[in-house]
């Protein structure tokens, strides 16, 4: 047996029943449209993100683009925020795995982020088995039985509302060939999920609007007038009004920051609002600067939103949102409960309040959460400092903001940089791609939700320090980081992480592959720009012979 398919596709995935159901002639026929329609410029796009990064390793550094100053100075506003997501208060994320989806749609969150993209290991059955969850929840047929506990999951009456995070563009999808060259990733995730979801969607969650999407990795508006035109083209094919799939951008890139008035415009007839991806935006800061020795970061924990440049960033983003209309949402809180430990499970819960104060204090409409035992504490942060009031998009306005000049976003973060930060990074890179190796996206770390936007952070900033030869504060003060203590120090946190899970574990797991790719690549003479992507051929998994043409 074999996948129906249409002339010039061809699936290189295991052949499953179910996925069937989702890869049918008439779903490939669509995402392949959109493949031939937009590939073009989708390759435009990554060679002007090449071009950009030379100008950025020659010294160049990012700015507001004076061509589009108009588009910054103009007084239009983007569509009006459809009600049904009107309140955004807790928005909660996680991978399309089948328990993940039902508890998070249950979870008590106003929004469920599934997604495809940086929680997810893109596996074949990891994107299929996803699809099909989602298919499912829309349906609202989801169940899922837990044998180990005898517990049967289904959907509550009142759920959240539900968007996806397909992949972003640089991402390919080298389980489905087009015309001979693999599909592009998030033309997949999103035309598989539109196709199959769009008018069920409709009447069950959107109240005449939707499906909804978070649109990630950004850097240019280009790219955005990429997405409107995808969008554009799906509401023509499926006889809906122009304006009903509504996006979410995650400002998750340097470049994109100065980008956000003309990413907005691109898609005024398409957003609901702007995202702060912080870890992701830290994690480009070095790969923008890489050519930089004057912009090092110091440790990540030190990284966050106080630093100028992140506070910047933050009170931008929520004057450009509520200067055209929509949501200004905020960050990540990445801490997990903590059971064993009630001492310390209160004392990161403060530390997760305080940091949601901040973000409705500055004026977020709302924020994310990575585990759902942390929402009813940011709901209520938010509840008690937005009362009456779904947002604060009319309510809030930063006029302050916008006298931020490109300094401000650029300013060199301060702090130390410690051999316990070079020992956590490489500690936490090395389990995070063991685990995304075997098929998890989203992993739990010392009481933290690790993903591979913090993972990221890991790599490059051991890589920027080995480059540069970072001299260690505290405890490694006078020592030079360089190859040799970078070999060092991955033999002894091997050793910790062999204590940590047991040996029999790191000898079935994959954790001395992890190893060897971790290192090269935070060794590499020239910084790879995603860890994911060179990791990818290692899951891929090909059945040539499942396709055919019936």
């Amino acid at each position: 047996m074999g996948y129906d398919v249409p002339e010039g596709v061809d699936i290189r995935g295991r052949y499953d029943t179910e996925f069937s159901k989702i890869l049918t002639r008439d779903a490939l026929q669509f995402v392949t449209d959109l493949q031939r329609e937009f590939r073009n410029h989708i390759k435009y796009a990554m060679e002007c993100r090449r071009e950009a990064k030379m100008r950025y390793n020659n010294g160049g550094l990012p700015g507001f683009d004076p061509a589009t100053k108009y588009i910054r100075e103009g007084e239009w506003v983007c569509a009006p925020v459809p009600a049904a997501v009107a309140d955004r208060r807790v928005e909660i994320t996680g991978p399309v795995e089948r328990k993940m989806v039902i508890n998070a749609l249950n979870s008590g969150a106003k929004v469920f982020m599934a997604d495809f993209e940086d929680a997810l290991s893109p596996s074949w059955e990891n994107l299929m088995r996803g699809h099909v969850n989602l298919r499912d929840a829309v349906n609202r047929t989801i169940t899922f039985h837990d044998q180990a506990r005898n517990k049967l999951y289904k959907l509550n009456d009142e759920t959240a509302k539900l968007f996806v995070r397909p992949r972003g563009w640089h991402l390919p999808e080298a389980h489905i060939f087009i015309d001979g060259e693999p599909a592009t990733g998030c033309l997949v995730d999103f035309g598989l999920y539109f196709f199959h979801n769009y008018a069920n969607f409709r009447k069950v969650q959107g109240q005449g609007f939707g499906p909804f999407f978070y649109l990630p990795k950004m850097e240019h508006s280009r790219e955005a007038r990429i997405w409107n035109n995808v969008f554009g083209r799906a509401e023509r094919w499926a006889g809906i009004e122009r304006g009903s799939i509504r996006a979410t951008v995650l400002i998750e890139t340097l470049p994109a920051v100065f980008q956000m008035n003309e990413i907005l415009y691109e898609l005024r007839d398409h957003s609901v609002g702007l995202n702060c991806g912080r870890w992701d935006y830290i994690f480009s800061y070095v790969k923008t600067f890489q050519g930089h020795p004057d912009r090092l970061l110091p440790d990540r924990v030190q990284v966050g939103m106080a630093q100028h440049f992140m506070r910047s960033y933050s009170d931008l983003l929520i004057h450009t949102c509520h200067k055209r209309g929509v949501h200004a949402m905020g960050g990540m809180a990445a801490q997990i409960p903590i059971r064993d430990d009630p001492a310390a499970n209160e004392a990161a819960l403060e530390l997760v309040r305080k940091d949601k104060l901040r973000e409705v204090k500055a004026g977020h409409d709302g924020t994310w959460a990575a585990h759902p035992g942390l929402i009813p504490a940011c709901m209520e942060v938010f509840t008690n400092n937005m009362v009456n009031a779904p947002n604060q998009i009319h309510s809030m306005k930063r006029q302050d903001a916008s006298e931020l000049i490109e300094e401000d976003l650029l300013q060199s973060p301060r702090g130390v940089r410690t051999m316990e930060g070079l020992r956590l990074n490489t500690r936490v890179g090395i389990q995070y791609l063991a685990a995304w190796l075997t098929g998890a996206g989203s992993v739990p770390l010392y009481n933290l939700m690790e993903d591979a936007a913090t993972a990221e952070i890991s790599r490059v900033q051991n890589w920027q320090w080995l480059k540069y030869g970072v001299e260690l504060d505290g405890d490694g003060l006078g020592v030079k980081v360089n190859l040799d203590l970078f070999g060092r120090v991955v033999e002894e946190e091997m050793a910790r992480i062999e204590r940590e899970v047991g040996k029999e574990k790191l000898n079935k797991g994959m954790y001395k592959e992890a190893c060897k790719l971790f290192t090269r690549q935070c060794t590499a003479p020239v910084l790879d720009d995603f860890l994911t992507l060179d990791a990818y051929n290692n899951i891929v998994m090909y059945h040539p012979i499942e396709s055919s043409r019936l």
